[in-house]
């Protein structure tokens, strides 16, 4: 699959769901990849892009965004509370806020820098104690302190089980983000962002299936 014919999966399905054209985003995830590969998928005019790691991003997003406008770049990965400056200052997103000690981090960098990434929290529907991402349970709680430190939290983001059918995770992030009036749904990779866009995505993470298998 190309990144021309997913945009063109992801149009049909706008129409057929009756969305505003260009109202589900295309995360091109470009962790461990060439720069290469990643300059190719910028030549053809997208901009919009999702890194796991600070460290990697930093060495690679600086050098392309003097290169090439417009530039949209998501956090996708865990963010430690010693690199949420350096993540604050590069990205536009963050999808993976998940407890409030790195809520009050965000707080106190955007102070500092006077910036702050648009935020998605990370919500564990499967209830996997492995995997990061808050509680269902804890959520409203988490919501409350963002509110209370002026965070600009859009939208919600889940990872669900890899065993699992997504869809009814995916059922469950929608229905939350109803319940809290946020406006913006971060699911869905490479192998079921169909799923995810007919629950209401309104990002999708696709990495492999644009850029191929990494190295």
């Amino acid at each position: 699959m190309s990144l021309k014919s997913i945009k063109s999966l992801v149009s049909s399905q706008e129409n057929k769901l009756g969305a505003t054209k260009g109202s589900i985003s295309i995360i091109a995830v470009s962790k461990l990849q060439p720069n290469e590969r990643v300059e190719l998928v910028l030549k053809s005019g997208h901009r919009v892009f999702g890194e796991n790691r600070v460290q990697e991003a930093n060495a690679k997003w600086p050098k392309f965004k003097e290169k090439f406008k417009n530039i949209e770049l998501h956090l996708l990965g865990p963010l430690q509370r010693n690199k949420v400056r350096d993540a604050v200052e590069l990205f536009d997103f963050i999808h993976t806020v998940d407890n409030i000690k790195l809520a009050q981090r965000i707080s106190l960098m955007k102070e500092e820098t006077g910036r702050c990434p648009k935020l998605f929290i990370q919500v564990n529907t499967g209830k996997e104690p492995q995997k990061a991402g808050v509680d269902v349970d804890n959520l409203e709680k988490l919501l409350t302190i963002c509110s209370e430190l002026c965070l600009p939290v859009v939208g919600l983001m889940c990872i669900p089980p890899i065993l699992e059918d997504p869809y009814p995770h995916f059922e469950v992030l929608k229905a939350l983000k109803e319940k809290y009036n946020l406006s913006e749904l971060s699911m869905g990779m490479s192998n079921d962002f169909e799923k995810a866009i007919s629950a209401g995505a309104s990002y999708i993470r696709v990495g492999s299936a644009i850029f191929g298998q990494r190295p």
